[in-house]
């Protein structure tokens, strides 16, 4: 008999990752922000893996074990950023001694009336992977580690009329921030993507002169980044910055 796998808890609001945490209640029910140094927190207690409905902006200035997400764990160096999107499997890390940093988690109805709502599905890194992290230089993380604080103190000091609209105000700015600090990423790791673009043109030569494109049609983004173990934004994003042309431009061109 076929051994079912087990099924993955699914968080849908902020309320419930209170409670499960087992803190008092969000003071706003639509955004909540968590600083790992409050010993209060206590991340044992979140499953192993999860799915939310949710999304989810970590900073990790110091992390004290490994992180995981979905069936694998992840190192990270001080100072990194991950970013999940609603109905991703993230998960919690493999200790939680000695972490330091924050996560603020907001549902999408808090952006909702904001250009943001929509502008927000256009920032590709909410769907990398944890092993395509945001990796900080010290003066990047003091930038990041400010807009947190201005985001914390916002929301535990004064809800008030304008507190939505500085806290997005904020929030865009730190997406804006990440949008530039992954350029520089891609840029300062030139031998890891001048790595990546010969293996993608090889593989695509090696789609090409076989007789997959008359089976199979043109080779997919999604097809050539798993055969790179990159997801498809991730490739794009590496490949546009190193080319000016996207993953699939370069299939078409091809």
């Amino acid at each position: 008999m076929k051994k079912e796998k087990p099924k993955v808890p699914k968080l849908e609001s902020i309320k419930e990752i209170h409670r499960m945490l087992d803190l008092p209640g969000p003071k706003h029910p639509l955004i909540t922000l968590f600083d790992t140094r409050d010993e209060r927190i206590n991340l044992s207690r979140l499953p192993v893996s999860y799915v939310t409905t949710l999304y989810k902006i970590s900073f990790i200035e110091k992390l004290g074990g490994k992180f995981r997400y979905g069936q694998g764990y992840y190192d990270f160096d001080e100072g990194s950023m991950v970013f999940t999107a609603p109905n991703q499997v993230v998960g919690s890390t493999s200790r939680y001694k000695g972490n330091e940093g924050y996560s603020l988690i907001f549902h999408q109805n808090f952006l909702q009336g904001h250009p943001l709502a929509a502008k927000i599905r256009q920032y590709g890194f909410f769907s990398y992977s944890s092993n395509e992290a945001l990796h900080l230089s010290l003066q990047e993380r003091t930038t990041v580690a400010s807009i947190f604080r201005i985001i914390e103190e916002e929301l535990n000091s004064r809800i008030d009329d304008f507190s939505q609209e500085v806290v997005i105000a904020q929030i865009e700015l730190l997406l804006t921030y990440a949008k530039r600090f992954y350029k520089r990423q891609f840029l300062t790791r030139q031998a890891a993507t001048n790595d990546l673009l010969q293996k993608f043109e090889a593989a695509l030569n090696s789609y090409f002169q076989k007789e997959e494109p008359i089976d199979r049609g043109l080779p997919t983004v999604q097809y050539l980044a798993e055969q790179l173990n990159y997801t498809p934004n991730y490739l794009s994003d590496m490949l546009r910055s190193l080319t000016g042309l996207s993953a699939q431009q370069h299939i078409h061109e091809q």
